[in-house]
């Protein structure tokens, strides 16, 4: 049990990565001062919560295995995020779709985990969801304010949500691990996340005046170390310092 345990607190914590990952690069970069530092405060909050998740797994498995070791001396297809958080910041509209996305599935996940009979995931989830509550509010506004703006907003958003949500789907695909944790009572169940993620998605996205695309086929493969080549990029970056200069602290 403790290694499906390890393995899914791997699982948790690396979309919280790749994601915060994602943010950082927006650094500087916000199309206002207003929105660079909400969008680097969000990445903070979920490299908040990765620490949180690597150092109970880092606990887990002994070995002198360390968070920074967990976070960054993997291989690409060690890694079990979702492909959505690897996609790139194409343009703002993309940034907000991606995380706005997320947020909605994050959000009931949290709510899910809060009631965890493992202590410390509980505690993780329950600490967590207020900054996600706060990450929901903003991209959900944001869609709304972009969506029901004018004709050039609605248009480039419309263009993030035809291109995205394919990848939502796989936030709901049950793996053996997740299955096996949902029925210990440790993990969350899925469906009751979905259920939540479909509600914000509709309510949202019909004051935003967007549509929902009508597809049954969603990207997946993330959860099972298959991954775009976004997300080497990503890990080139991420694995500079620590390749280079070995056991180095977050």
């Amino acid at each position: 049990m403790r290694d499906q345990l390890y393995q899914y607190l791997l699982s948790i914590g690396d979309n919280s990565m790749i994601l915060g990952h994602r943010l950082s690069e927006l650094c500087g970069h916000g199309p206002s001062l207003e929105t660079d530092i909400a969008l680097t405060n969000i990445s903070l909050d979920l490299f908040g919560q990765v620490r949180s998740y690597f150092q109970y797994a880092a606990e887990l498995k002994g070995e002198e295995l360390t968070e920074d070791k967990i976070a960054f001396l993997r291989y690409p297809n060690q890694y079990r995020n979702t492909l959505l958080v690897e996609q790139p910041n194409k343009d703002f509209a993309y940034v907000i779709v991606r995380q706005f996305l997320f947020d909605a599935f994050h959000k009931p996940f949290l709510e899910e985990l809060s009631q965890s009979l493992d202590p410390q995931i509980a505690a993780i989830a329950t600490k967590s969801l207020k900054e996600v509550s706060y990450h929901l509010r903003f991209s959900s506004q944001w869609v709304i304010r972009l969506g029901d703006g004018t004709e050039e907003s609605h248009a480039r958003m419309q263009e993030a949500v035809n291109h995205l949500y394919r990848f939502s789907g796989e936030l709901f695909e049950e793996t053996e691990i997740d299955k096996e944790m949902k029925e210990n009572k440790i993990g969350a169940d899925l469906e009751q996340v979905k259920e939540a993620f479909i509600q914000t998605i509709r309510e949202v996205m019909s004051e935003a005046t967007l549509e929902i695309p009508d597809t049954p086929w969603h990207q997946g493969g993330g959860k099972k170390g298959i991954h775009t080549e976004e997300l080497g990029y990503i890990l080139a970056d991420l694995q500079y310092m620590q390749r280079t200069y070995p056991d180095m602290k977050w």
